[in-house]
């Protein structure tokens, strides 16, 4: 039998070489673990994991409660437990899964509200009243950012030679290195060749498509920096941050009547129900669409 520690060690390894997690995710489902495993040794001298029962899970969720964090982070730590108890079972270390049964805390929906396009063309205009190599490149991020719907890791990580021009499309690579393809819009493109033209000029070398104007890769604060200046200038949105346009590209693609598997693979997600969460704000064009249609609506009797 192995070592209670090694339980989590294992399990861990199974994360990076099976699943592919990023070292980030590994981290953060290590510190759950051995949170949980340091509460079960004080609180009830239960030093061995694969011997824990619900009770004793149910009692760690009280505790954290009691901590006054949210539900939400309480959900993603429990999510963590019964991945591993999961894993547990599968490879025939344990007969019956503790968690099986649980059920997840409550948790209040919040509506991410999506930048309109006026917003957006905005502050490509605004941006477009300068000509430097910051200015450009940031032009770049935002066109990038709403018209590919991709993440902002994703886009900090794009290589030029990820770059096919003559295709109009950029190969990325999202979460559990997973690649896909997406397209490059016409006038996209026409950013993009301007920022390079600029970045050769400048005699930056990097093999990473968008640099600092120090000649280094992007990183995610900088990039977050950028989107939330941007759009506190023409928007009074409460969140403005690289994942509204993400999720205003969604949006407007869907309200448009893109197909929601198009959709999906577009925003690399790999289930429906990822990409569900972005339908309730099309709900008013849905709603549009239903009261000119229907033969019952008000608007047809009026």
């Amino acid at each position: 039998m192995l070592k209670e520690n090694s339980y989590i060690t294992s399990f861990l390894e199974y994360l990076f070489l099976e699943k592919s997690y990023s070292k980030h995710t590994i981290t953060a489902y290590k510190t759950d673990l051995v949170a949980f495993k340091d509460f079960c040794e004080v609180t009830y001298d239960q030093e061995n994991l694969i011997e824990v029962n619900y009770a004793q899970v149910r009692s760690w969720v009280v505790s954290l409660v009691d901590t006054h964090i949210s539900n939400n982070s309480i959900n993603r730590k429990v999510s963590s437990l019964k991945s591993f108890y999961k894993y547990l079972q599968k490879s025939e270390q344990i007969e019956n899964n503790p968690l099986s049964k649980h059920k997840a805390l409550k948790v209040a929906k919040k509506v991410q509200v999506p930048f309109t396009s006026r917003e957006i063309n905005t502050v490509i205009q605004n941006i477009d009243e300068e000509e430097n190599f910051d200015a450009i490149r940031n032009k770049l991020i935002v066109e990038l950012l709403y018209s590919t719907g991709i993440r902002r890791t994703e886009l900090i990580n794009i290589k030029e030679a990820e770059v096919n021009i003559s295709e109009k499309t950029i190969k990325v690579l999202g979460k559990r290195n997973k690649e896909r393809f997406v397209p490059i819009l016409t006038s996209v493109l026409e950013t993009l060749n301007k920022y390079v033209e600029l970045k050769s000029k400048n005699r930056f070398n990097s093999e990473f498509l968008l640099i600092t104007s120090k000649g280094n890769k992007l990183y995610e604060t900088l990039v977050y920096r950028i989107i939330n200046s941007y759009f506190s200038q023409v928007s009074s949105k409460v969140k403005k941050s690289p994942h509204i346009l993400r999720h205003s590209f969604a949006t407007h693609l869907l309200n448009e009547g893109a197909d929601l598997n198009s959709v999906k693979e577009l925003l690399g997600h790999s289930s429906l129900a990822s990409t569900q969460v972005y339908t309730h704000n099309s709900l008013d064009a849905i709603k549009k669409v239903y009261n000119q249609a229907h033969p019952r609506s008000n608007k047809k009797n009026d």
